[in-house]
């Protein structure tokens, strides 16, 4: 099976910046669509971005766009959310998902196959 393990979430000052790291376990990394979701207290799993198994087609959620970056590494078996200009209503669990071959378009959590255990991101006022 698939293993994802997230890093790099913390706190942090709104308008700045951190930079969220998934490594999967296996050799077959570059056959998964990865998506990034994040959980708030009293809120739904939210979809924030996703990036397709090949040709590296990225989705955002509208909230995120042009502050987030989602990108892969099929080399490292990683994928990274790079995240700008953080506001705190970007405060949640952040979790990375692989659906196998997938377009990265989904919005869906239950359209994904593995899911890590997630980073805590706090942005302070």
């Amino acid at each position: 099976q698939v293993q994802l393990v997230e890093s790099g979430g913390g706190l942090v000052q709104a308008g700045g910046s951190l930079r969220l790291s998934c490594a999967a376990s296996g050799r077959t990394f570059s056959t998964y669509a990865m998506g990034w979701f994040r959980q708030a207290p009293g809120k739904e799993r939210e979809f924030v971005a996703g990036i397709s198994w090949r040709d590296d087609i990225t989705y955002y959620a509208d909230s995120v766009k042009g502050r987030f970056t989602i990108s892969r590494d099929n080399g490292k078996n990683t994928v990274t959310l790079q995240m700008n200009s953080l506001k705190p209503e970007d405060t949640a669990v952040y979790v990375c998902a692989a659906d196998r071959f997938g377009s990265g378009r989904r919005y869906s959590p239950a359209e994904y196959d593995y899911w890590g255990q997630g980073t805590q991101v706090t942005v302070s006022s």
